[in-house]
């Protein structure tokens, strides 16, 4: 059985609200050494990271989805769950954006 299969056969087993508003103090993404990136061209839109994010940091769009960097630790399972490659690590340091201020 393939893994979209059984996300989609998984029994439902709950509903984890989403927060009405984000908490500053629940931020972490400052020390995640990997970034997620999703290549939309890739991107089939099966859900599996949705579903596999630890910290519901993935938001799904109409054409694929979005992480929340605030609140990603960049535990990497994203990427280890995507089926078709379109998630990939890349080095925080590579971003200008990235939170230490810090430079490759």
């Amino acid at each position: 059985m393939s893994v979209e299969k059984a996300v989609h056969e998984a029994p439902f087993a709950g509903t984890v609200r989403s927060p009405i508003s984000e908490n500053d103090k629940m931020v972490t993404g400052n020390w995640r050494m990997i970034r997620p990136v999703v290549d939309t061209e890739k991107c089939t839109q099966c859900l599996t990271c949705w579903l596999s994010c630890p910290d519901s940091c993935i938001t799904p769009t109409e054409d694929f989805v979005e992480h929340n960097y605030k609140y990603c630790k960049g535990c990497g399972i994203c990427i280890r769950v995507c089926t078709v490659g379109a998630v990939v690590g890349v080095p925080e340091l590579e971003f200008e954006d990235n939170p230490t201020g810090k430079e490759a």
